[in-house]
């Protein structure tokens, strides 16, 4: 998420912490030296003064997501009433998914909920807010529908909706009979004066407009003896006049003009013509065209009950997010619709549009009084806990960010009374801010004590003691929660005070071989500031830069670019040659992190900017950065030498994003201009995935690759090229010739290619030849807990046990070794041992197969609740898998 909440003491604690300013200072040219001590001071105390100036951690944040402290039974309680709710309770029953899966950090299935939000809208106004809630989320990916229309494809719009045809005019189909006054037969026309000019109308025509103006023109009333009624007290124009007479006559508003409209609008509804009003209404929503006329109009339409003008003008400033949150006249109609405006402009889904606009004036700034503003408003509008625990909960955290304690403290009580028990980490903070460090430390243990605790409870313990109890605590968080970036920060910072340099950068390292978190490679490029080691403080912030180009260091107050000019000075240059060399290396140890720094360093001077932002985007890609990879990608198309290849980064573009097809027909289109090495290697990639018949397709992929190894490329990408070929043979059944694929891109020094010459021995039946293979892979690869994992499907079950316990160190979030452990202490009938084994990654990972597993296992023991409830949140995270359905099918026919 874009959302980022530092803590009080983050600030208060970090201002003054150091000063970049002594930083920017330095003369371009020589060297740069941490403080150095007085004649009188010992090396050893300079370099703790050093270290004290560069590193300070921060406090953990206090998110303003909700966290429920069972997650799982949220899911599966959501899922359950997914079941037998009102079709009218769905789209707010998956916003409140959405919200679960932020606070878990899945992107993915955050946007998944979003888009089952909007797909199960019940009402226009529900299909305008998650339909611009979408679109705000997809910011920066307009280029993904425009490529998907040179296919003939149009992309998933979430633009702007019909609302006339979707809020239809109920007719009233009640006639008003002519009636005799006095015996008389009321007379056929009317005249209507204003002012001195006369319009003559059809009685029973305007008659029929209204029951008002029955009764009087048909009715016992004075006016229906009359030929001549003066109106012009009425607020109405003679030229408004006679547009509803024609609309009497013909039912059409056609040619009116706006202000003549909005006469005729105010006229119909104060003689309660319904017609009339619905064609004022309609045409004036179709002429709501930028935000200037939705806001001139918008206060008309809730003046006069227009609810089609009302959501058309809502439909324009959701359309302009965030752009619309920085108008004052749209902030203060959303600050101060009343309960009846709020109806006519968005239905019953108040609380949806203010947690949409809640969201994106967060982001834009979490301490205005613009988002303070709406999060009151969210709070009041919420309909049952859960979505009181979110309005309180954020509405808290801002009120501590803008130092509003006491007001905070009140609503973390109030969210922590309906359930939010993660709120509890906000009135400790509090307490602590006013000098009762005692009562926060006892908070928290009473929490931790009452129920199965998780990793940010001792996370939050950890701040109000010192000394061992401390580091004892932030032990327990990892082991609890190892995704927590604060514990390896604390203690890599607290090693690196005590001059325990290589402790220190190995704990940091610890975290970033597993999560690429910005703060943590902040942190290292300080440490190697502090150590002059200014070649790796170069890679950190070149790799940071990369990640995000605008990022801002030490509190933001310096930003990333200015810290690397200033670190480049002291680093020798490398030519062309010398980062290519530097490349090969660092692909070949599967440095990631370093090969990023190459890319970024060589794309300062090399002209083939394409293909070294493409590299960038696979490497992106294998961190598992996604967001980062598609603009690397977006920048190599940008930036392609000719028009196939940028056919080829399109292709690209379109594969990763899940348009398999349309990536195929672009690689095509490259290979008819020309045969190149990338629209080959694509075009393989995009068939095997396409593919219904994958035995068909194998010799066409097979064919595919032998024809991108003929055109021209460098050994990085020919490496990945046969090692991709070696596992098309290996799927075959042609064991030989994968072999000499992978020993082929070994030659090359493609690392992985191990990997595969691994499996190839295996197949062969010679498990100790593929566990030596897979060791080489692991003694040379930087990041190898893949290799770890994989190596142990090599060996007897005491290796295999010690390879995965290595794998879950090296990344604790990869699942294959818990489901293992777990399946092992299954097999020694120790149930319980087995399914804790399984929650202790369950508890920080939302996995559809540890789900599943656990799933199962609570149905061999007879645990039908835990069984059902496992079920139900798996498919909150994968409603269509097939094996997950089976089972809940299975475990529904046992439950009582």
């Amino acid at each position: 998420m874009r959302t980022f909440f530092p803590s009080e003491s983050y600030k208060d604690t970090q201002l003054n912490a150091l000063n970049p300013q002594s930083w920017l200072q330095v003369e371009r040219g020589k060297a740069i030296k941490v403080s150095s001590p007085p004649p009188s001071t010992s090396t050893s105390t300079s370099f703790s003064s050093s270290i004290e100036s560069l590193i300070k951690v921060p406090e953990p944040a206090i998110l303003p997501f909700f966290k429920p402290a069972d997650y799982v039974e949220v899911l599966a309680q959501i899922h359950e009433e997914l079941d037998s709710c009102s079709p009218e309770e769905r789209s707010n029953l998956y916003l409140l998914q959405f919200q679960v899966f932020r606070g878990l950090g899945e992107v993915k299935l955050m946007r998944r909920s979003l888009l089952a939000a909007w797909q199960n809208a019940s009402t226009v106004h529900e299909k305008l807010v998650f339909g611009a809630w979408l679109k705000y989320e997809k910011q920066g990916e307009e280029l993904i529908a425009d490529l998907l229309a040179t296919c003939g494809k149009c992309a998933q719009e979430f633009g702007t909706i019909d609302v006339s045809s979707q809020l239809p005019f109920e007719v009233n189909t009640s006639s008003y009979e002519t009636v005799s006054v006095n015996g008389n037969q009321i007379l056929k026309s009317v005249v209507f004066r204003i002012g001195e000019e006369k319009i003559v109308c059809d009685r029973q025509k305007i008659s029929s407009l209204s029951a008002p103006f029955h009764a009087m023109l048909n009715g016992c009333f004075s006016e229906s003896l009359c030929e001549d009624i003066d109106l012009s007290e009425n607020n109405i124009s003679a030229s408004g006049m006679k547009l509803i007479r024609e609309f009497s006559v013909t039912g059409s508003l056609s040619g009116a003009r706006p202000h003549l409209l909005l006469e005729i609008l105010v006229f119909a509804n104060q003689f309660c013509c319904e017609r009339l009003k619905d064609a004022c209404d309609r045409i004036l929503a179709s002429l709501v065209l930028s935000r200037d006329d939705a806001v001139e109009l918008l206060e008309c339409a809730l003046e006069e009950n227009c609810r089609v003008l009302a959501a058309s003008c809502l439909q324009v400033f959701l359309n302009d997010l965030p752009n619309c949150i920085n108008d004052s006249r749209i902030v203060e109609i959303f600050r101060h619709a009343d309960r009846q405006q709020r109806f006519i402009m968005v239905g019953p889904a108040s609380f949806s549009l203010y947690c949409l606009l809640s969201e994106v004036a967060v982001n834009l700034d979490p301490r205005s009084d613009t988002t303070a503003c709406f999060l009151e408003r969210l709070a009041e509008f919420a309909e049952n806990d859960r979505q009181r625990m979110l309005a309180f909960h954020q509405l808290a955290c801002v009120r501590l960010m803008r130092k509003e304690y006491d007001e905070a403290e009140r609503l973390f009580e109030a969210a922590l009374k309906v359930g939010h028990l993660y709120s509890v980490t906000g009135l400790a903070r509090l307490a602590c801010i006013k000098g009762n460090k005692l009562w926060s430390y006892e908070k928290l243990s009473s929490v931790i004590s009452s129920m199965s605790p998780l990793g940010w409870m001792y996370q939050e313990r950890s701040l109000y003691c010192e000394g061992d109890k401390r580091w004892q605590d932030l032990e327990k968080t990892t082991e609890l929660d190892p995704t927590l970036t604060y514990p390896y920060m604390f203690r890599a910072a607290s090693m690196m005070r005590n001059e325990n340099v290589q402790a220190a950068l190995a704990e940091i390292n610890r975290i970033l071989g597993f999560k690429l978190a910005l703060e943590c490679l902040e942190l290292r490029f300080c440490f190697y500031l502090a150590l002059e080691d200014y070649q790796s403080a170069l890679c950190d912030v070149q790799a940071i830069l990369t990640l995000s180009p605008e990022y801002r260091m030490f509190e933001g107050r310096v930003a990333a670019s200015q810290l690397r000019t200033l670190v480049r000075e002291h680093v020798q240059n490398w030519t062309t040659a010398d980062c290519w060399l530097q490349l090969y290396d660092r692909w070949s140890s599967v440095d990631d992190i370093g090969s990023l720094s190459v890319i970024y360093q060589m794309l300062e001077s090399d002209s083939a900017k394409g293909v070294l932002y493409f590299r960038q985007s696979l490497l992106l890609l294998r961190l598992n950065c996604p967001e980062a990879a598609m603009r690397s990608l977006q920048l190599a198309r940008q930036h392609a030498s000719s028009d196939h290849e940028q056919l080829v980064y399109e292709g690209w573009i379109l594969y990763d994003t899940g348009h398999c097809e349309e990536g195929l027909r672009k690689a095509e289109e490259s290979i008819k201009i020309k045969r190149s090495f990338e629209a080959f290697f694509l075009k393989a990639y995009a068939l095997a995935d396409s593919s219904q018949d994958p035995s068909c397709s194998s010799s066409t992929v097979i064919s595919l690759l032998d024809d991108a190894l003929k055109c021209p490329s460098d050994r990085l990408r020919k490496g990945q090229a046969l090692n991709n070929l070696g596992s098309v043979y290996v799927d075959c059944g042609k064991l030989d010739l994968a072999a000499e694929c992978y020993t082929e891109a070994l030659n090359i020094r493609h690392t992985r290619a191990h990997q595969g010459l691994a499996r190839v021995h295996s197949m062969k039946n010679n498990k100790s030849a593929a566990y030596e293979e897979m060791t080489r892979l692991i003694e040379k690869a930087q990041n190898n807990a893949s290799a770890y994992e994989k190596r142990s499907e090599y060996c007897d079950r005491e290796l295999t046990k010690a390879d995965l316990e290595m794998v879950t160190r090296l990344d604790p979030l990869r699942v294959y070794p818990y489901r293992y452990r777990a399946a092992v202490l299954m097999d020694s009938h120790k149930e319980q041992e087995a399914i804790a084994e399984l929650s202790r990654a369950i508890a920080f990972k939302a996995d559809v197969h540890l789900l599943h597993l656990r799933a199962a296992f609570h149905e061999h023991i007879g645990d039908v609740l835990g069984a059902l409830r496992d079920c139900r949140a798996a498919l909150s995270v994968d409603p269509s898998h097939q094996e997950m359905l089976e089972l809940q099918s299975r475990v529904n026919s046992h439950e009582p």
